[in-house]
């Protein structure tokens, strides 16, 4: 099983984050993303959008680091990360999307002006993180873990760029509950220090 990885994406990272706690093997290959080779053919095969990761196994080609979460918990994890019923599905999958929207516009927008040079409109980013931070520390207040009770692929999915957010400039001192949370995260068994 191959995953065509970039080690400083938080993207990518958060599908090794879930392998290593989940302790799946995958075939990590290294996209060459300065010269644009997720551009060219085979990975523009692979992923028409051109963008990382992408996942391969078998005959199976996934692209979106929250549909490579889904399928590698549901695959390789058991139940542990990714259970059978449907209610617990819905609160894991309401964090994936806000990991690939809400944190997405605004923690990773700021890193990727801020550490990449980006063209994005920072200001507008950060204050998207204005806004969602106190929505994520008041549900933490109230909950361990984002959903289900427990740690699921919801802390794979909106970790990384929380937990990368001073590097777009954002202070997650006022956030206690969230500085709690990361450190939940970080004492799991197996796992992978950021990027």
């Amino acid at each position: 099983m191959k995953l065509y990885d970039l080690e400083p994406s938080g993207n990518c990272y958060k599908v090794r984050l879930l392998a290593a706690l989940s302790n799946i093997e995958l075939d990590l290959v290294a996209v060459d993303f300065a010269n644009g080779e997720h551009k060219q053919p085979p990975l523009s095969d692979l992923n028409p959008l051109c963008q990382l990761p992408i996942l391969h196994d078998g005959d199976l080609v996934l692209r979106d680091s929250q549909a490579i979460l889904v399928y590698l918990a549901g695959q390789y994890g058991g139940l542990a990360w990714w259970p059978a019923h449907a209610q617990g599905q819905a609160e894991i999958m309401q964090w994936l999307s806000f990991a690939g929207n809400e944190v997405e516009h605004s923690l990773c927008a700021a890193r990727l002006v801020s550490r990449f040079g980006n063209d994005l409109d920072k200001s507008a980013a950060l204050a998207r993180a204005a806004v969602i931070l106190p929505i994520l520390d008041a549900h933490l207040a109230q909950h361990e873990w984002l959903a289900m009770g427990r740690p699921t692929i919801a802390e794979c999915a909106v970790y990384p760029y929380v937990a990368l957010a001073s590097e777009g400039d954002v202070d997650l001192a006022p956030y206690a509950n969230i500085l709690n949370w990361l450190a939940r995260v970080e004492a799991l068994p197996g796992y992978l220090a950021k990027p």
